[in-house]
């Protein structure tokens, strides 16, 4: 006889979410995880609200109003005399906004009744997880389902040139709790991580250079609004070099001296620390996959199908771990998703339309196509493009830079893709998101009533220019 209708292993977005989802299907439900807070004490949340996602955006909120403080308030005419930061107090609020989220989740448990074990678990038989407690003193215990719930997330991918050292060589995490701003600090990686930390310790006085070996900056975005956001990093005092491929990497206990190359010739850059951000792998190792004969790709993901079902009758595995981007969104979403699935409910989830969110400044999000996707999967489309420049809520509030551009299909103007360039482009992002959710045309945008004066009305403009008819620009 099965303990539980359903165990969860893994308490992150995609854990958590999926969890307290089959326990309000009234699933008797437990869920398994086995980090610790730096005190040591277990915590819920994963990576995203424990050293990713949550306390990143408390740092760069934090760092962005000091920034506005030294460089924007003059213009609104407020002026700041003696102005400091105290990054102790900034680390301190990080965390507690942490703390804040992560007991909201334990509560939540404690609502639905969802049994939080606390350890690490791995299959060791059919239906069957071993948890072995934090500090091992405690006997391992076996748990049965009659389904399981894999969403043990992903790790930080370590290079064989620059591995961590948790001193200079840093990973992620690390580069959230520096105890001083580093004068200058070396990136390898400009995707989101190395782009959003390096954003943070930039506006904080560090001098940043963000190391990218592809020659292209930002591929997933469209070009126009990519290299818009390279200029502004530039601006801020980021350096982006593309092209650059490491030659070697060498640490000492005072600084870390990188050597690369690239068109230019060699060079070398002399760093306080150097944070690796070259991606992330999921974490597939080490949960018994081969006890059980789980199936896993040559990269390390659990081979799913359309509906996150394993090989193993009744085992589901969801989030990093699985295909697809690594999105917190997209964990939580497939963590529903099986619940409803596991009840005989048909919930689907629209891969395509999957919002992605850089919260440089200013932020960058898209969902859908850019223009260099479509003329390579030969659609024919069309264009409309506003400047917030012309935005009478971004001239107010003095966040002019950037544009939002959409593109919608040629003969039948279904949108196909938004993307935005601008402040609170991840929450601008949404109406673009269920615009596409429900095949809604540029016309459609164009026609539907935008409060003034609001950021919004540049997605709107931009719908008019796609049949070239915009009003403000």
């Amino acid at each position: 006889m099965a303990d539980y209708d359903v165990i969860v292993l893994g308490g992150g977005p995609g854990g958590y979410v999926a969890a307290i989802r089959c326990a309000q299907l009234g699933l008797k439900t437990a869920c398994i995880d086995d980090r610790v807070d730096p005190q040591g004490e277990p915590v819920l949340g994963g990576v995203c609200l424990n050293v990713g996602c949550i306390p990143s955006k408390a740092l760069l909120d934090s760092s962005h109003h000091y920034h506005r403080a030294q460089h924007e308030f003059a213009d609104h005419g407020i002026h700041t005399k003696s102005l400091r930061f105290d990054l102790a107090t900034m680390m301190q609020r990080k965390q507690q906004v942490v703390d804040t989220l992560t007991g909201g989740i334990a509560m939540l448990f404690l609502k639905h009744k969802v049994q939080w074990l606390k350890g690490r678990g791995t299959l060791v038989g059919d239906h069957c997880i071993r948890v072995t407690g934090h500090d091992g003193t405690e006997e391992p215990q076996e748990y049965r389902a009659d389904n399981i719930i894999i969403a043990t997330g992903s790790s930080p991918v370590e290079l064989d040139i620059a591995p961590f050292d948790g001193k200079r060589i840093v990973d992620s995490t690390d580069a959230l709790t520096f105890a001083e701003t580093p004068k200058r600090l070396g990136v390898i990686g400009g995707g989101v991580v190395g782009l959003e930390l390096g954003s943070v310790w930039s506006r904080l006085g560090a001098k940043v250079s963000v190391l990218v070996r592809s020659e292209t900056f930002l591929r997933n975005v469209d070009s126009q609004l990519a290299e818009a956001a390279n200029k502004d990093l530039a601006q801020q005092g980021i350096d982006i070099l593309l092209g650059a491929k490491l030659v070697s990497v060498k640490a000492t206990a005072q600084q870390v001296t990188v050597t690369y190359e690239n068109t230019d010739g060699e060079h070398t850059l002399s760093l306080d620390y150097l944070l690796v951000a070259a991606g992330r792998k999921p974490n597939s190792d080490n949960i018994g996959a081969d006890v059980v004969g789980l199936s896993i790709d040559r990269r390390g993901f659990i081979d799913v199908d359309e509906e996150c079902r394993t090989n193993l009758p009744g085992v589901y595995a969801i989030g990093d771990v699985v295909r697809g981007p690594m999105l917190a969104h997209k964990a939580s979403e497939e963590g529903v998703a099986v619940a409803e699935r596991i009840v005989g409910q048909k919930p689907e989830i629209n891969y395509e339309v999957m919002p992605f969110v850089i919260y440089t400044a200013p932020e960058l999000a898209w969902v859908g196509a850019g223009a260099e996707q479509l003329q390579a999967d030969g659609v024919a489309f069309k264009t409309g493009v506003f400047p917030f420049s012309s935005n009478g809520r971004a001239r107010a509030s003095g966040d002019t830079s950037g544009l939002v551009k959409i593109f919608s299909d040629a003969v039948s103007d279904r949108i196909l893709g938004v993307h935005i360039y601008g402040a609170n482009a991840s929450e601008l992002i949404s109406e673009a998101v269920v615009a596409m959710e429900f095949s809604a045309s540029a016309e459609d945008l164009a026609r539907i009533v935008h409060a003034h004066p609001t950021l919004s009305e540049a997605v709107h403009e931009a719908a008019l220019a796609v049949d070239k008819r915009s009003l403000h620009s």
